[in-house]
């Protein structure tokens, strides 16, 4: 069984879920993720996006503040790793790559499209099947990871997602992971189009639902401390 992130059993401390973004990154991937882990209305739970810089331009032009650095994403909770149209620039940079310091033991850990080369590099898909978008995928495999055909992909705390609004998937296993099934629902739900709504849900749970730890939230296990 997966372990989950040690927390303390302070309830004020913050659940942070740091989605990583980079220069070039793809607008769908980043801020679907955001506005879906947003829908967890608790003053404890923040989302943030989280980059090298203080600013990051989109594969569109689009400028973003960040709201985390590269320090902060070593102690989040979870980390979402975006992918974009420089991710193979940003996989070659030692320097950019030694920041990174992700822990599968104590974080949850999720890649879209092209974020899966990061995990790749960082040695975290070894012997681990992965998700990842059609032009990403020669790239993945010649790394030396297996590409499924198939959506989204989680083992233990390790979790991938291919295709842009897949990362609907991605979210949605973390919120499981991290608040429980029904959060995940809920926040499903509420993004989801009018009159389609119960069946979007089910339709997304049922790709998430196979991957998700037989484990209390985390909530539950701070309470049991």
């Amino acid at each position: 069984m997966a372990h989950r992130p040690e927390r303390a059993p302070d309830r004020t401390i913050p659940m942070h879920i740091a989605i990583l973004t980079f220069e070039g990154f793809n607008e769908l991937d980043s801020l679907i993720a955001l506005g879906i882990l947003r829908r967890v209305r608790k003053p404890e739970w923040r989302v943030s996006i989280a980059g090298p810089a203080a600013r990051v331009r989109s594969m569109n032009g689009v400028v973003l503040e960040t709201q985390a650095s590269l320090r902060e994403v070593a102690a989040a909770d979870a980390v979402l790793v975006g992918s974009g149209m420089q991710t193979r620039e940003g996989v070659a940079d030692a320097a950019l790559m030694a920041q990174l310091q992700l822990d599968p033991a104590r974080q949850l850990l999720g890649a879209q499209c092209s974020g899966t080369l990061v995990l790749g590099r960082l040695g975290l898909l070894d012997g681990v099947p992965a998700c990842t978008d059609l032009t990403t995928k020669p790239w993945v495999e010649e790394a030396g990871v297996a590409v499924l055909d198939q959506p989204f992909v989680a083992r233990g705390n390790v979790a991938t997602a291919g295709g842009c609004l897949a990362s609907q998937y991605l979210a949605a296993w973390a919120i499981a992971r991290l608040e429980g099934v029904e959060a995940a629902r809920s926040a499903l739900h509420d993004v989801a189009p009018v009159g389609e709504k119960e069946d979007y849900v089910a339709r997304a749970m049922r790709h998430v639902t196979p991957f998700l730890e037989a484990a209390p939230p985390p909530r539950q296990v701070e309470a049991a401390r």
